[in-house]
This record gives structure tokens, C-alpha cells and sequence, in this order.
């Protein structure tokens, strides 16, 4: 099913909203969809660098089971037990319907690894927007199972692919969060 939005570019970069609770589902063809969406992102020399793993379903419930593993050898927040910081360090990989992460590559060239790095990161930011279009809710999110190396085994990824994202995307399961001031004067600098 095609969920379409009459919102213009511009309008979406402003009304887009970071969204944590998130429910229902979002079809194979709307990710596909997201992803292409993506790889419209600028990519300096045409590198391509980025990867795509899209988890629903089953898949979840395993990353679960691997970020668990991981969470048992993480140092927890001082005042939290042991099973509580584990068991809500495998609840993140439930919380959304369909996990999106994206990573990129790394080379041994610094600036390309910086350039594959920005480009990746553009790609999803346009899935934030597109998945905002298209109605959806979505929310990007690393953190330390982003970098840990069992968990990029267990997505197929070499020790050497930095994850740039793991997007959470559903339907919407609360309000949008009001838009905070955009204060340009603090951020500009304009040289004539």
C-alpha cells in the first residue's frame, strides 16, 4: 500500500520530527523505496560507499538477542541493575517495526573516509525525509552496539564498515515533539 503526502521539500525539512514510539509496519516496497531515496544522496567521485540492512520481524528478535549478549559486557549507568540495563538494551532492537541500519565503508584515505563517511550520513538523512513524506515516523539512532563488533558480525559486516545510522521506522505511536527555536544569527557567519 502507497502512502503519498502532498508536503513539499521544504516543509518536510521543517515539520520532521525525531520519533520513539513507533508502531504498525512498513512494507518491503516502502523501503525499497526509502533506500532509492537514499542513494539520490551527494557522493563525491560516485564511490557508492554505503550499505543498506533492512530488519523486520524475526530479524529484530535475533539483533535483540545479540545486543543482550553485547549489553552483558557493557559497563551499566551507575545505579541500574545488571538484568534492567540488559533487558532495555535488547528492548531498542523491538521498538520500531522495521530497523533500517546504513553503514559505510571505511579507506585507508582519510578524506574519502570523511567523504564516504558525510555521504552516508546524507543518505539518511533523506530517509528521515522521505520516510516524514510518506507519513511514517522514523528516528536515527547509533550508540555503542553501533560500534561493537559482534553486532556488525552479526549483520555481515566487516570489522572495518562503520555503521552511520540504524533508523527506526513505523507509523507514529505518539505526538511529534514541538519544533525548538532555530536561532540562524548564533550559527551564521556572513563574510563580504
Amino acid at each position: 500500500m502507497r502512502h503519498e503526502s502532498n508536503v513539499d521539500a521544504i516543509e518536510t525539512i521543517r515539520t520532521r520530527r525525531s520519533i520513539g514510539k513507533l508502531e504498525g509496519d512498513v512494507s518491503p516496497e516502502i523501503v525499497r523505496e526509502l533506500v532509492e531515496l537514499a542513494l539520490c544522496a551527494p557522493n563525491h567521485k560516485l564511490t557508492n560507499p554505503w550499505r543498506f540492512i533492512a530488519l523486520r520481524g524475526v530479524a529484530r528478535e535475533r539483533l535483540a538477542e545479540v545486543w543482550s549478549t553485547v549489553a552483558q559486557t557493557l559497563p551499566r549507568p551507575p545505579g541500574v541493575e545488571r538484568q534492567a540495563f540488559v533487558a532495555k538494551e535488547a528492548r531498542k532492537a523491538l521498538r520500531a517495526p522495521v530497523l533500517l541500519v546504513i553503514a559505510t565503508r571505511t579507506d585507508d584515505d582519510a578524506v574519502r573516509a570523511e567523504e564516504d563517511f558525510a555521504a552516508a550520513a546524507a543518505a539518511a538523512q533523506n530517509v528521515l525525509l522521505a520516510a516524514h513524506a510518506k507519513g511514517f515516523g522514523a528516528i536515527w539512532r547509533t550508540g555503542e552496539m553501533a560500534h561493537h563488533p559482534q553486532v556488525k558480525s552479526h549483520l555481515g559486516l566487516d570489522a572495518s564498515e562503520r555503521i552511520v545510522a540504524i533508523i527506526y521506522l513505523g507509523r507514529p505511536a505518539m505526538q511529534a515533539p514541538a519544533a525548538r527555536p532555530r536561532e540562524v544569527d548564533e550559527f551564521l557567519t556572513v563574510r563580504e
